[in-house]
């Protein structure tokens, strides 16, 4: 191997690093909230809606922080906004230990939600700009998997801390990967990608390029696709043990069990996932697991045994948010280099925004109707999903700065 070789080998595997730390640090820091919701209401007072506003601020901070530091990173580059999103959600995160009030408490959860909300687009795109096409899928399922490490450390810190410190204590221990920002500001350096694609773009990158050149239809199509993505989580996440273990009477030594088993499930099908994209093309892969998860889910709602529920749990985390590491893949393949963070971060946080909502959709649907009716909701959103992505154009696109061939 070269120098200039193994010089580049260096940057992408630091690239690959710093992507990891800071999608898994950004799922930890919104999830230390989940563990200690409970408790906030209760000190502060708080009615139930009130409480979940808390939740709520969160998400539209997400939606905010994407556009922005989007179109930033696609403008100003990929490292110095890398580094500023994580100082944000992790010094947010902090602070939110000194809150005396619940407003106080809402501010600081806006904040990590700007912060988080940005970060994703940009770490996908600094994955995209420094691997090839072929190496996409499997490198983006290793960053995903990342998002699950963090929320299990999440857990064990609300575990471990919580007795002992307190809500605040667990905020503040939220503030460490602040030391991970002030590394990468000093330790990346900007792709040679986004250099070449940022010296010969015609004019600054916005969200209106990515309704330009014929992208609208790919745009809508994939903005579709991230809020049945998004729909599903939540879907399988906030209803599906409250469902299986209180009106089908099952029983689970806790919600952790159930937990792992789905993470475990969930972490397996992104790797697989990104095997199979990087082999045989998105279309294939997003084919297979869509029409599966869309099976999977209304079959788990026949569940009758703590057994089966577990197993199937499983199942269906392996198949329903397996598909997660694909995303940042295709958008990465799909737009060119000078839009890239732009499109991810206001595909998927418009997807998340939207597809949150499925929680009151399915909570609607369960009072009304049936369990069934709920999971059949979820089976239809998949089948939505696989028309948008077998329709997808997969071929070149062409831009003012750049012209790459696309997915298989």
């Amino acid at each position: 191997m070269s120098f200039d070789a193994g010089r580049s080998a260096a940057r992408r595997g630091t690239t690959l690093a710093a992507a990891m730390l800071g999608l898994g640090s950004q799922s930890m820091s919104t999830m230390l909230l989940s563990y200690v919701l409970t408790t906030l209401i209760a000190e502060f007072g708080l009615s139930g809606a009130a409480g979940g506003l808390i939740s709520t601020v969160t998400n539209i901070g997400m939606l905010i922080g994407g556009i922005i530091f989007g179109t930033l990173a696609d403008r100003c580059g990929r490292t110095r906004v890398f580094a500023a999103t994580v100082a944000l959600f992790s010094l947010a995160t902090g602070l939110g230990a000194i809150s005396s009030s619940v407003n106080m408490l809402y501010l600081f959860r806006f904040l990590v939600g700007v912060g988080a909300g940005g970060e994703y687009g940009v770490v996908m795109s600094m994955i995209a700009d420094a691997y090839s096409r072929e190496q996409r899928g499997r490198i983006t399922s290793y960053v995903t998997v990342s998002g699950q490490i963090g929320s299990i450390i999440a857990a064990i810190a609300a575990a471990l801390i919580v007795p002992v410190l307190g809500w605040r204590g667990l905020f503040a221990f939220g503030a460490l990967p602040v030391l991970l920002a002030i590394w990468a500001r000093f330790a990346l350096r900007e792709g040679d990608a986004w250099k070449r694609a940022i010296g010969t773009a015609e004019g600054r990158p916005s969200i209106r390029d990515l309704f330009s050149r014929g992208r609208a239809t790919t745009t809508i199509r994939l903005t579709i696709m991230a809020t049945a993505q998004v729909a599903g989580y939540f879907g399988l996440m906030n209803w599906l043990p409250a469902i299986l273990q209180g009106r089908l009477n099952l029983s689970v030594s806790g919600s952790s069990l159930w937990m792992i088993a789905t993470i475990t499930g969930m972490s397996i099908g992104m790797i697989v996932f990104g095997q199979i994209m990087d082999r045989l093309g998105a279309k294939v892969a997003y084919g297979l697991f869509l029409i599966a998860s869309a099976i999977a889910v209304f079959a788990y709602s026949f569940a009758g045994s703590a057994a089966v529920m577990l197993i199937g749990g499983a199942l269906v985390g392996f198949f329903c948010n397996g598909m997660n590491a694909g995303y940042g893949a295709i958008v990465g393949n799909l737009y060119p280099v000078e839009i890239r963070a732009t499109a991810n971060n206001t595909i998927f946080n418009i997807g998340r925004a939207v597809g949150g909502f499925s929680s009151v959709v399915i909570g609607f649907l369960l009072e009304s109707f049936s369990l069934r009716a709920a999971m059949a909701f979820l089976a239809i959103m998949y089948i939505i999903s696989l028309f948008c992505v077998l329709t997808l154009n997969m071929t070149k696109a062409k831009t003012g700065s750049s012209t790459e061939q696309e997915l298989s």
